[in-house]
């Protein structure tokens, strides 16, 4: 076995595809939150889409009862409402039952469901010449996606809206005819259909993020109060699996139930633990708060670079660290919408810099010079926050590169020769 794997066979340090080590706290809570029905908050927003849908619904079977004598079809109309009406309360009843769960097959047989409603309810109203006027279950179907939107991937609803819109635009086109009187009431009720499924899933989809994005930040900010050498909550994790393998193997030699001398295979596994016990007691001894802090974090392990050789940001006082880890958050906050690929480069050091940097009190301060170089993040996006954050730091001044926002903070510490 390679000493990069650990006892599994699973090569250490191994990341996922988007930068996260993909055994760590941060990346399980990611997957966990981007889980279908696990998301906090998706379930409340899936009652009230439900109540939003089952009102449109009550609205568009009243329109659709009082205008019965327009129908030279009825019974198509009518064969589509029940079916929606029997779908809604069959998926509602099968959500509670289950527990915010709707698989992938049981999506696929709601959709031709729905697709039978549209088709009945365009056949009812092709006679009309006005599918403004008198659409009325085919809409409901629009509104009818919006609690699925909390079930099922992004993806399949985009689907099933795009087909629904090219549904009602091939309708329209086909059996409306198109004048300055009737085109603005096609739109809206196209519209109407279309839109809800469409804000939902934006909704949804910032709602997540949102989540997700402080889950994560909280996450990390527990490296704030770390010593200024310590393991992260992946190297935890690890460490309490082989914890466990070793006591399981001397509890084995201790009862007799392993006989000594270790047989070679109990022996490589033995030589195994003891390897990566020391690996991690190494990786305790020059990885700081911050490289756990960055490296354990989904967003900020994809946006930010950190180069601190010295590991000088074990040096930074609690305040200071909570100071520089807001900045870097709020900084790529701001920057989100408008630049998707904004980066940040947060450089410690030099040490000669440091060693350089007496400051007064006899010595028993030096000076941590922390650059921060963004790519894609202007100044004037900057807030406020960001520059209160920055002063816990220490001074710092604010300069202009390629269009882009570069800081260099002038950082006060304790001397560590002196402690």
């Amino acid at each position: 076995m390679s000493i990069d794997e650990n006892t599994l066979g699973v090569q250490r340090g191994r990341r996922a595809a988007r930068g996260l080590p993909i055994g760590s706290t941060g990346a399980r809570s990611l997957r966990q939150a981007r889980a279908a029905g696990a998301t906090l908050g998706t379930g409340y927003l899936g009652i009230g889409a439900a109540v939003v849908a089952a009102v449109q619904a009550v609205y568009g079977l009243v329109f659709f009862l009082s205008h019965l004598s327009d129908y030279p079809m009825v019974a198509p109309a009518l064969v589509a409402w029940l079916l929606y009406i029997a779908a809604f309360v069959g998926t509602a009843a099968l959500v509670t039952i289950r527990g915010e769960r709707l698989t992938g097959g049981v999506f696929a047989v709601i959709g031709g469901i729905m697709v039978v409603v549209v088709v009945l309810d365009f056949i009812a109203i092709w006679p009309l010449d006005d599918v403004g006027a008198y659409a009325t279950a085919s809409v409901a179907v629009g509104f009818g996606l919006l609690p699925v939107v909390t079930l099922r991937p992004a993806r399949e609803i985009v689907v099933a809206v795009g087909v629904l819109l090219v549904g009602f635009v091939v309708m329209v086109v086909a059996s409306t005819p198109l004048t300055a009187d009737s085109v603005p009431q096609q739109i809206s009720i196209v519209a109407l259909a279309v839109l809800p499924g469409a804000v939902a899933v934006s909704v949804v989809q910032r709602f997540r993020r949102m989540v997700q994005v402080e889950l994560d930040r909280v996450l990390v900010q527990s490296n704030v109060s770390q010593p200024r050498f310590a393991v992260g909550m992946l190297a935890s994790d690890e460490l309490a699996r082989l914890d466990l393998a070793a006591e399981k193997l001397l509890d084995g030699v201790a009862g007799g139930d392993v006989p000594l001398p270790l047989a070679p295979k109990v022996a490589s596994q033995a030589a195994s633990l003891a390897t990566e016990l020391r690996l991690h007691l190494i990786e305790g001894r020059r990885e700081t708060w911050l490289h756990h802090a960055v490296t354990e974090s989904e967003y900020l392990g994809r946006s930010v670079t950190l180069v601190d050789p010295s590991s000088l940001a074990g040096l930074l006082a609690p305040p200071q660290r909570d100071g520089l880890l807001q900045a870097v958050w709020l900084l790529l906050g701001d920057s989100k919408t408008r630049a998707p690929s904004a980066a940040i480069t947060l450089t410690l050091g030099p040490v000669a810099a440091v060693t350089q940097s007496i400051a007064s009190l006899a010595g028993r301060s030096v000076e941590v010079p922390i650059v921060v170089s963004t790519t894609g993040i202007r100044r004037n996006r900057v807030t406020p926050a960001t520059w209160s954050a920055l002063e816990r730091v220490g001074e710092y001044s604010a300069s202009t590169h390629e269009s882009s926002l570069r800081l260099r903070i002038h950082c006060i510490v304790d001397n560590p020769a002196e402690s």
